[in-house]
């Protein structure tokens, strides 16, 4: 069975990236989104398993230390990472999987995993992400400036990723990141797996 491609989708906070990996996984049902594990609180409406595995920071960092974890970052004063054991069952057998994380993730994903597609989205610009944070209603003052701040960070780590989308239209966007899966599942290597005896018997 030919292995799962691994996508790793990376973008700054209010860039639109949740939205746009939801629409992906509506759209693409043999795409699986990683659950991270977390030690920040449940939001209103999130459920334990399904958006975020919730333990505590104790458990957190016994993963870290028996070496539980494919990748993991401080992101604000939280934990969150990535099973390495549950990333390596899916692609053996042959599920495509996503990771939607942020930069510190994606490099330790591509040490351990350096065929892992990178998946950079983008915001029309700085104006716009500033616009759509303050639009969200839910951050202080102080926390719009803090991930602003962050997002000029995260930015500058962009051509550490093999494409780049920008979300200005959640449309377009969608039809990008799809585009990016269908062009990686007909590259040579993975084509020459699945119909390895279809092309062998053209060859003659």
């Amino acid at each position: 069975m030919p292995r799962g491609n691994i996508y790793v989708v990376t973008a700054p906070s209010g860039a639109g990236k949740t939205t746009l990996v939801r629409a992906l996984l509506a759209a693409d049902h043999q795409i699986q989104l990683s659950v991270s594990f977390t030690t920040r609180l449940p939001r209103s409406g999130e459920v334990n398993g399904k958006d975020y595995c919730f333990v505590s920071r104790e458990e957190f960092e016994r993963m870290i230390a028996a070496g539980a974890l494919l990748e993991h970052a401080e992101v604000f004063g939280n934990y969150y990472g990535t099973s390495q054991q549950w990333i390596e069952s899916m692609l053996a057998q042959g599920r495509d999987i996503l990771l939607e994380i942020d930069w510190q993730g994606a490099q330790q994903v591509r040490r351990l995993l350096p065929e892992a597609i990178g998946i950079f989205i983008l915001p029309p610009s700085l104006a716009a992400l500033e616009e759509r944070l303050r639009g969200r209603g839910k951050d202080s003052e102080e926390v719009i400036v803090r991930r602003l701040a962050a997002a000029k960070e995260e930015i500058s780590h962009v051509d550490e990723f093999d494409y780049v989308i920008v979300n200005d239209q959640l449309d377009e966007a969608l039809h990008d990141i799809i585009a990016v899966v269908r062009a990686e599942r007909l590259r040579l290597g993975h084509q020459s797996e699945r119909h390895q005896a279809m092309i062998a018997g053209m060859k003659g």
